[in-house]
């Protein structure tokens, strides 16, 4: 995917309100052609009335949305070369795999040949080829999930909408559906624009993201981007665990905490909070840059996160080591931490 290529599908200024609760709140995204993109929040964010605006479902009470420099805002579902994929999958359980497929086309009035051709290929595409005269009462969970994706892609649109696709699966085959529909998404060469709130599953799968919250747009980018580098602290705390530590900038560019003082030459004076993931923070001995007790271990299998009780927080500090190999560390402990200022973020302000 090449960052300079054209939006296939535009969002300007896009807005909706369902009575005094406004849902959307005047998003604009550019969205390229066969990206993975996903639409992030917690629930309530406007992320699914979104995707049903760009479905057809709901209607904006303002803005435009352009597929290929078109405007398709007063287009009805039916006419939109979008497929919207629901959560429940909504299979008919009267019909084969091979016939749930098909059906679609039928009401195309496509040639029987081109049907069955199209079908043939993505059930190939799909990996359910031997299960095409089975019903979905005979299937997992997890190949129905592909039969509902594979009815959506045999219609070959130029961008199929999932909300929540893998919602209904356990952790295990969420996962495994995970690197499963990226690699359709790959053969299949279209656009995916994917709904979920589960962050790790955004981080896995998509090309970019955005985050969403209270109906506005906060933060696009890749989910590199969007790690390592938030826009604010919701953002920074929505996407995986993060440490913040409330304190102050001096006139000479510290950032001043109890118990710690770090050299930040370029940031602005005023009341800060720091910003720090688990794994930038560093185990070293006692009079190092913060001490801390070690209140509680949380074992992952590769790591361990440490729960370290310092002056410089009211919550213990997360520390992430790697389980074989690291020291053994005991509840109770006393130990140093070293916080690399250039692997933190700064955010102005402190929490209200």
């Amino acid at each position: 995917m090449n960052p300079q290529t054209p939006p296939i599908l535009r969002i300007e200024s896009v807005a909706k309100s369902f009575g005094p609760v406004t849902a959307v709140d005047g998003v604009s995204l550019d969205i390229r052609e066969n990206e993975f993109f996903a639409l992030l929040g917690p629930s309530g964010c406007g992320k699914t009335t979104l995707l049903r605006m760009l479905a057809g479902f709901e209607t904006p009470n303002a803005g435009r949305i352009l597929l290929d420099g078109r405007d398709i805002s007063p287009l009805p579902p039916e006419k939109r070369p979008l497929n919207l994929m629901f959560q429940s999958y909504a299979l008919f359980p009267h019909m084969t795999v091979r016939q749930n497929l098909s059906y679609g086309l039928e009401m195309e009035k496509l040639d029987k040949t081109e049907i069955r051709r199209r079908v043939d290929e993505t059930l190939a595409t799909t990996d359910l080829t031997q299960f095409a005269d089975r019903k979905p009462e005979q299937l997992s969970g997890g190949q129905k999930q592909r039969v509902a994706l594979a009815r959506a892609l045999v219609k070959r649109p130029k961008v199929l909408l999932l909300d929540e696709p893998l919602g209904a699966l356990d952790k295990k085959l969420r996962e495994k559906m995970q690197l499963e529909l990226k690699r359709m998404q790959n053969e299949a060469g279209i656009t995916f624009i994917v709904v979920t709130h589960d962050q790790e599953e955004a981080l896995v799968m998509a090309d970019r993201m955005a985050i969403l919250k209270d109906g506005r747009l906060l933060q696009c980018g890749s989910p590199e981007e969007i790690y390592e580098a938030p826009a604010d602290r919701f953002v920074a705390n929505f996407i995986g665990v993060m440490n913040f530590i409330e304190g102050t900038v001096t006139g000479e560019g510290h950032f001043v905490a109890e118990g710690l003082r770090l050299a930040l030459p370029d940031a602005r004076p005023g009341p800060a909070t720091l910003a720090a993931r688990p794994e930038t923070i560093a185990v070293g001995q006692p009079g190092q840059r913060l001490a801390g007790t070690i209140a509680d271990i949380a074992y992952h299998g590769l790591d361990r996160v440490l729960h370290v009780k310092t002056a410089a927080s009211p919550v213990p500090l997360q520390v992430r080591v790697l389980a074989n190999g690291a020291a053994a560390h005991r509840i109770g402990d006393t130990l140093g931490l070293t916080i690399d200022p250039a692997k933190c973020r700064l955010f102005a302000g402190v929490a209200a």
